[in-house]
Parts: C-alpha cells; structure tokens; sequence
C-alpha cells in the first residue's frame, strides 16, 4: 500500500477505486489469500421502517479510504503498538449477490460468501445491510465449532416471527440463539422503546441471553462487563451502528437516543480481542442516506480498522 512516487503511482485516499482501506480487491474467491476479508452484503429488504442500508457498505468503503495514506501502518501512542502495519493482509471480496425481492436467496449468497472466506482460513468481516444478514453469517459458522455472539445494538432483534416474517432485521438474535453451534449471547446496549415485546427479553434470557442497556454497562465498567462474557469459547460480533447514539452516528434507520460513544465500544472490544479469539464479525443499518455529513459511515470505518488491527495484532 505504498502511496508514494516510488510505487509508480500516487495513490491518494480521494483517487482511485474505494475499495475499503484500498486493500486489494480479489473478486476471485477461490484464490483468496488473507488474513482478513471484507464482505459487503448491501440488503435492506428486512427493514421495518426506514430503508437506505443497502448502500452502507458502499458508503463504509469510501469513508475508510480516509484512513488510507498508507503511512506503513497505523500508530497508536496512547498503544505504544503500529497495528495495520507491513505484512497485514487485508482483502476486497466485493459484495454477495443480492436478488431484489428474494430475501432466501440473497441470504444464501451472503452464506457462501462468509463460508468461502472460512473455508481459507480468514477472518469474515462483513459490512451489511440491514441486521438481518447476521441470519447467513451466523449459518455459515455451522461446523466450525461453537461460538458466543457479542452484540452492540439499541434493540434485542429477538422477535420469533412477526407477520409471518422470521428473517427480518427484528429476528437475528432470536435465529442465531436457536443454531446448535451458537453457546450464548452477550447483547450490549439495548435501550428504551424496543423492537422486541417482553416475551421476547423473557425467551432471550430463558435461551442464555446476557443484556445490558447503556447505563447498566457504564455502572459497571468495562472490566466488570468483560468479566461477563464467557472466555472459554471463540466470538462472533454483531454491531449495529444504532448501538450508537444518534449524535455520532445519525445514518441510521432505527435510530435510538441514549446510545454509545466511540471509545466505550472501541475499548471493549480491543479488550475482548485480546483475551480471547475473535473468528468474524458484522457492521450493519448505515443507511448513508439520513447523514449528509458521512459522519456516520467514518464512524463505521473507523471503528473496523481499529479493531481488525487489535484482532490481527493480538494473533501476533
């Protein structure tokens, strides 16, 4: 990722294609080579309300070019530690098929595109969509041993069926909780007026849910709230930028006032990456659309490259 003169070309963050950072792009999944892989799943037909995340994983790659001037990785003083740095390999997969319509099949394709990844040793990393593509990322764990999903969100997602539907962007928690190969759930942020009834907080606790609202957390503490997440298995994280409060991250289609701030997910989740294995995770509901300041989509970005340079700096 040379930016200079010496490359041949001087490969600026507002030039060239956006790949996200401006890794590699390798639309060949049969010869991927990474230790990490980028997804984009852009499917918003789950949506309840507001439309507009199809187009975040386009938006949460344009914004991350501006993180990409590729000064030989990323140095953090506070860290002591250059994470992102030479030798990192971090790959452009391009994004699933998407059928319009048909959400069984565009989930199939964000399926195979997660297990495509898995099946070469990379860490999935894929950007959504609304939050029911975390329904086919989590399938596609299946035989891959168990995990516990950790999940920054304003709502619990664990509606069992409304209308007839089981895989909108309401249900994923409640899907997942039912998959052999899931052990837990640990659901962080979880505030105020929800998408989920009291039946469905009283199912996800009866099914092994753990659920903090914001506050509870900040009572806490960070440490206080690892301690609770089991240590013994690998993690899946979901993150929902609702999870945030809507003063930093307004692209939303849901979003909920009370939310998180930057550094109290950062530092829980850099903390977990570094207790424990991290085998993929999701970014999803940037609706690009409700923020005319991109401030939202950075906010995605941000958030992703630092913790896939924690992930990929605690594996050493």
């Amino acid at each position: 990722m040379a930016h200079g003169y010496e490359s041949g070309r001087l490969n600026l963050p507002f030039t060239g294609i956006a790949t996200f950072g401006k890794y590699d792009y390798q639309p060949d999944w049969d010869r991927l080579e990474a230790d990490v892989a980028i997804l984009g799943a852009p499917f918003d037909f789950g949506t309840q309300w507001r439309p507009g995340a199809r187009f975040g994983p386009r938006a949460i790659r344009e914004a991350s070019t501006l993180f990409s001037f590729g000064h030989a990785g990323a140095y953090d003083h506070e860290d002591g530690v250059t994470y992102l740095g030479p030798g990192t390999r971090i790959v452009d997969m391009g994004d699933a098929d998407i059928v319009h319509t048909d959400t069984e099949q565009s989930h199939a394709n964000i399926e195979a595109g997660v297990r495509a990844i898995l099946s070469r040793g990379a860490l999935p990393v894929v950007l959504g969509g609304d939050h029911s593509i975390n329904i086919p990322c989590v399938r596609a764990f299946a035989g891959q041993g168990p995990i516990h999903i950790v999940q920054i969100d304003a709502h619990l997602d664990f509606v069992d069926e409304r209308h007839g539907v089981r895989h909108g962007h309401g249900n994923p928690m409640r899907r997942a909780a039912e998959q052999d190969h899931v052990t837990g759930l640990t659901q962080l942020g979880i505030r105020n007026v929800s998408s989920t009834a009291r039946e469905g907080y009283e199912d996800a606790a009866r099914m092994g849910s753990d659920i903090l609202s914001v506050r509870q957390m900040r009572a806490l503490g960070t440490e206080a709230v690892l301690a609770r997440i089991p240590a013994d298995v690998d993690i899946y994280l979901t993150i929902d930028i609702d999870g945030f409060d809507p003063s930093i991250a307004p692209g939303t289609g849901t979003p909920s006032h009370g939310g998180f701030l930057y550094y109290e997910v950062l530092e829980l989740l850099a903390a977990l990456a570094k207790r424990q294995r991290i085998v993929g995770m999701d970014l999803v509901e940037v609706a690009p659309a409700y923020d005319h300041t991109d401030t939202t989509a950075i906010l995605a970005a941000q958030l992703l490259l630092n913790l896939i340079g924690r992930i990929l700096h605690a594996r050493g």
